[in-house]
């Protein structure tokens, strides 16, 4: 079979609140599948004409048909290579089958062209799957967006006919139609569906903005900076689909040892037809000898080992919201023995909880009036980190008072009436400029320790300061635990964030080396410390500040943050749904894909081997030929599909063999 995958799937719909779960191509909506359906039912008419005792011209016509249904696309793509002076085992097939017909084996060409076609559509089903499963992000984006125009007037346009320079209007609660930067207006924008961050996102004039990401409850006009066939999402796409069309390193040692291969067997064909027959052999079992010689000796099932393990796995892996750029990343995770983490955004959730409640002295006020009063504030606000301050009073066991005149300014805070006092919370921005007092020393000393500080101004005093911190993945100890199983190595901590936070949090997962402290080019010469150690090292980061690190290391992994350039460009891999038990189980997976590829291969070898000798040294009857040789291709084939189910997925993040 041909070793190149590049059919592109139809495009998936979804739901447009969350990613769509990826629509299963039909194998019959596959051009390869309907001629191999057309084959497979004009060889069972034939089969049953000829058992009936159909004329000859009769079954004739439709083992004719049988050949033409079956043999007429790689017969094309075979002769289309041959031009380009490639030799592709696809035309040796059709020229075998035709062989065989010549010497008036009908039957048993037009069952080999039946079973080659059936590989054909389970190597075309593969290659759609693997689009399949990121095709749904296109339909993220919303179909319309409203464009404001040069007098100032609004119209309803399709988001796929913005130009770069538009601008658009997003009024509360709609999706983003296209890549672009705020002009004016505040809100806070959902971008969970596309970079898997679970905190919305303050954006304002200035900001850059994700089409397809969901607008909070400000209204913001957005200048069009990309094309809508360029935006993440559409960038997304492409990339995975790209990884289709890339071939491992097995995959091309395959096809560069194919071709001198292919160019021996038909050499070995051509003197098996011919020395016999210099020594008075008869012409039609020298023929036929020769014949099956080719069809056995084809290479069709070691083509065919590589690619599908590891374009399932892609597909699978792309499903469970880790987009794989190519084969060759897939085939390299499998390789890696040492894991490098990042901290913030890696480690920990981004989903922000109270850690510090610090009255300020002399206001009057303690720990659960401060936190009592900014909850009664925050309550009515639907802000991650307005949520934190009511859940730690609930902890707590608080009950807020009713507030009046409430007020929300994005990306800066709130304001409420709660007693007949005026409370304000918000950023540390409140706090008077010529701050020396004590909450600016104590909002000062928070964010030290890398809290994210927050405000109590009770009558435009300042009155206390929270800390909030995100809190660590509840996956986060499994899957260090898993990683170091899989690696035979601990995970090490590289991190900017100084000893203080880092170490206590890396140990609560279980690593004990805590890199601290680090710049992006200290973390790039820890990944090649690891590597002159002799490790083939695997970097988990945001895909910002990481950047360099991922960059460096053998694979990259960037969690949750698809929206950046920087992410696309430099990460092997992107954890779109921001799951860090997805890294160990996209290993897993590799390393699964790897040891299918190396069955399919001894598969393929034991098949050809013996079919080879059989045909050497005794007498191979022509149809045990096909059936020995396409069957194993059509094995090969099916061991590399298995890593399409869910399953697969499963047992790799249990860790249970496949």
């Amino acid at each position: 079979m041909s070793s190149t995958l590049t059919r592109p799937a139809p495009r998936a719909g979804g739901d447009p609140a969350a990613p769509p779960p990826a629509r299963r191509t039909r194998i019959l909506a596959l051009p390869e599948a309907r001629w191999a359906a057309l084959a497979l039912a004009f060889f069972l008419i034939a089969l049953a004409a000829q058992a009936l005792g159909a004329p000859a011209w009769a079954c004739g016509t439709l083992y004719a048909l049988v050949y033409a249904a079956g043999g007429w696309e790689p017969g094309w793509a075979g002769l289309t290579a041959l031009r380009q002076k490639t030799l592709d085992v696809d035309l040796l097939m059709v020229v075998a089958a035709l062989g065989a017909a010549a010497i008036g084996q009908v039957l048993d060409g037009a069952l080999l062209i039946v079973i080659f076609a059936t590989s054909g559509a389970l190597e075309a089903l593969a290659t759609a799957r693997t689009a399949d499963s990121v095709r749904g992000l296109l339909d993220l984006a919303p179909a319309t967006a409203t464009r404001i125009t040069d007098d100032g007037a609004e119209e309803t346009v399709p988001s796929a006919e913005l130009a770069v320079g538009d601008v658009v209007l997003v009024r509360p609660g709609e999706r983003i139609g296209a890549d672009g930067r705020v002009l004016d207006g505040a809100s806070e924008v959902d971008q969970a569906t596309i970079t898997g961050e679970p905190l919305p996102v303050a954006k304002s004039a200035g900001d850059e903005v994700f089409a397809g990401t969901l607008n909070g409850t400000g209204a913001l006009r957005v200048k069009v900076e990309r094309d809508p066939a360029d935006s993440v999402i559409a960038r997304i796409v492409a990339m995975v689909e790209e990884a289709s069309g890339t071939l491992a390193p097995t995959q091309l040692f395959i096809e560069k040892v194919e071709q001198r291969y292919s160019i021996g067997m038909v050499a070995a064909t051509l003197a098996l037809f011919a020395v016999p027959l210099c020594f008075g052999a008869a012409l039609q079992p020298t023929l036929l000898r020769a014949m099956t010689f080719m069809i056995v000796a084809s290479p069709c099932a070691v083509v065919l080992a590589t690619m599908p393990p590891l374009l399932s796995a892609i597909a699978n892996a792309g499903r469970h919201g880790v987009l794989v750029k190519s084969a060759v990343v897939m085939e390299r995770l499998g390789q890696v023995d040492q894991v490098a983490l990042d901290k913030t955004g890696t480690l920990t959730e981004g989903t922000p909880q109270v850690t510090d409640v610090r009255p300020v002295p002399g206001a009057g006020l303690t720990e659960d009036e401060l936190l009592t009063v900014a909850a009664a504030a925050e309550h009515p606000s639907e802000h991650p980190l307005a949520r934190a301050v009511v859940a730690a009073a609930a902890a707590r066991g608080l009950r807020p008072p009713p507030v009046t005149d409430f007020a929300s300014a994005p990306g800066t805070g709130v304001t409420a009436t709660v007693d007949g006092r005026r409370v304000a919370v918000g950023s540390p921005t409140r706090l008077p400029a010529a701050a020396d007092g004590p909450a600016t020393v104590v909002a000062e000393e928070l964010a030290g320790k890398g809290r994210t500080v927050v405000v109590v101004e009770v009558d435009g005093v300042p009155s206390g300061v929270l800390g909030i911190a995100d809190r660590l993945r509840d996956q986060a100890p499994e899957a260090v635990a898993a990683l170091t199983a899989l690696t035979g190595h601990p995970p090490v901590l590289v991190t900017g964030d100084h000893a203080g936070a880092a170490v206590p949090l890396g140990r609560r997962t279980g690593i004990t080396d805590i890199r601290a402290g680090l710049l992006p080019e200290q973390k790039v010469a820890v990944v090649r410390e690891l590597e002159r150690a002799g490790r083939r090292v695997l970097v988990v980061g945001d895909g910002v500040n990481d950047a360099p690190a991922l960059a460096a290391a053998h694979t990259g992994v960037a969690m949750g943050r698809a929206g950046s350039d920087l992410a696309l460009q430099t990460a092997d891999a992107v954890v779109v749904r921001d799951e860090l038990a997805t890294v160990p189980a996209v290993v897993a997976l590799s390393r699964r894909a790897r040891s299918l590829v190396t069955q399919n291969l001894v598969v393929a070898a034991v098949f050809i081997t013996g079919l080879v000798v059989w045909d050497l040294v005794g007498t191979l009857p022509l149809p045990l030929g096909v059936a020995g040789h396409e069957g194993s291709t059509v094995i090969v084939g099916l061991n590399g599909l298995r890593l399409l189910a869910d399953s697969a997925w499963r047992r790799a993040a249990t860790g249970r063999a496949s």
